[in-house]
Formats: C-alpha cells, sequence, structure tokens
C-alpha cells in the first residue's frame, strides 16, 4: 500500500522510521516477520537509501535483526532485559509521582482525570490502542505536573521493549479495567498531595509488570526470544 505523501531526504528516512518504529512497538509487525527493504521504499516512493538509513537506526534499539545472507527481521521481545528495565522505570516514576504530589495545580489535576476517563472510555469500547495512548499520556501527565518532564523522554528511551511486552498483558481478561484500578490511587494519593501515598502507588502499579513477565511468555511465546 502506498503511503499518503511523497517524503524527501532526510524526512523520508526519519518519516519511514518513525512509522516503521510504531508497527514494530505495537507489535503490528510480529516477532520473526521478514521486512523488505525493496516493499517498504515503493509505498513510500523513495530509494532504499531512507529505507535502509531507517532500518539501521531500528536495528540499534534492537527492533529489528539484520542477517547478512537472510534478510532483515523483526526482533522478538529480550525477556532478560525486561525486569531491569521496569525496575528503572519504577524508580523513576515513583520519583514523578511523589514530587506531582508536591506541585500538582488545580488545573493540572483536572487533565490527569481527563486522561484517566480516558482510559475508561477506551477500556468500555474495548480498544487496546486508545488505552495504550491513554496510558501514555497519564504517565507523562504525571511527569510534567512534577516539573521534570525530561524523565518522561528518559523513559521512553529505555522502555521500548517493555512496552512490546505490555501490548501483550492489555488482551488478558480484565486487564484494562485493573490498570485502571492502578492509576486511580496514583491520582488520589496525588490529589491529597501526599507523596509517600503517591510514590507507593505508583511502586505497586509498576511491579505488575514485574510480575506478569512468565505468564505472559507462557502464552506468546513465540514473541519473546528463550535464553540458553
Amino acid at each position: 500500500m502506498r503511503r499518503n505523501g511523497r517524503p524527501r531526504g532526510a524526512t523520508a528516512a526519519s518519516r519511514i522510521y518513525a512509522d516503521l518504529r510504531a508497527e514494530l512497538v505495537s507489535l503490528v509487525r510480529r516477532p520473526g516477520e521478514p521486512i523488505s527493504e525493496t516493499q517498504i521504499a515503493t509505498a513510500y516512493g523513495v530509494s532504499r537509501t531512507p529505507v535502509r538509513e531507517a532500518i539501521l537506526k531500528l536495528s540499534d534499539e534492537g527492533l529489528v535483526e539484520i542477517f547478512p545472507q537472510s534478510g532483515i527481521f523483526v526482533s522478538r521481545i529480550p525477556v532478560a532485559t525486561l525486569p531491569e528495565t521496569i525496575i528503572i522505570r519504577k524508580s523513576l516514576e515513583e520519583t514523578t509521582a511523589r514530587m506531582a504530589a508536591e506541585h500538582a495545580t488545580s488545573s493540572q489535576l483536572l487533565n490527569l482525570h481527563a486522561t484517566l476517563e480516558r482510559q475508561r472510555e477506551a477500556c468500555a469500547a474495548k480498544d487496546r490502542e486508545a488505552f495504550h495512548q491513554a496510558d501514555e499520556m497519564f504517565h507523562a501527565g504525571i511527569a510534567e505536573v512534577a516539573g521534570y518532564p525530561g524523565i518522561w523522554k528518559l523513559i521512553l528511551q529505555v522502555k521500548v521493549h517493555v512496552d512490546r511486552y505490555r501490548r501483550l498483558t492489555l488482551p488478558q481478561i480484565g486487564r484494562m479495567s485493573e490498570v485502571i484500578a492502578e492509576h486511580e490511587p496514583i491520582l488520589a494519593a496525588i490529589e491529597r498531595r501526599n507523596p509517600d501515598a503517591a510514590g507507593a502507588a505508583m511502586a505497586s502499579h509498576l511491579e505488575r509488570l514485574l510480575d506478569d513477565i512468565s505468564e505472559i511468555q507462557t502464552l506468546n511465546p513465540e514473541y519473546f526470544d528463550q535464553p540458553t
């Protein structure tokens, strides 16, 4: 399928990279699937040069694997790296939750409530993509309220494979409702100006990701690499 508009030069590589990255992180492109540079170049109406540039950048992030004699393939989720990444994220977001409780304004609290309501609507509609986007907005919003939006940008850099793993948790029966139930005490503690409770609620929420790794891997073994 040809993409709308024909990107040029560096813009082409950036757009292709962003589109492919979104497809990889959302699991639209499943682990183990081949990627054709020629097909992508044709779809965007460009040469293979910007496609190759985008692919190399994705390879650096560990989202694709390049085998010179075999081709390019979507990487599997490196399960061994997930616990460390989740712990890093938990540590950073405990801090932003605590600081948000100390600094939140009334208008910022309204925005967080609105984001949580978007999650409820997405859950009711069983729209996992909209739910995920609202989830990202909620966590990013807390970092913004804390006064350190750069912390969320740092988290975005390290959590790419956690996001792929998280996508596999959402289809589990009741999981979206559970996430909302975990978000509610975080926001309530921020609203009460209780840093300790906000940090603890955030930690409990993110620890759930650690607890679910084994189950999700068992249910979806084809998505994960298998440690030797």
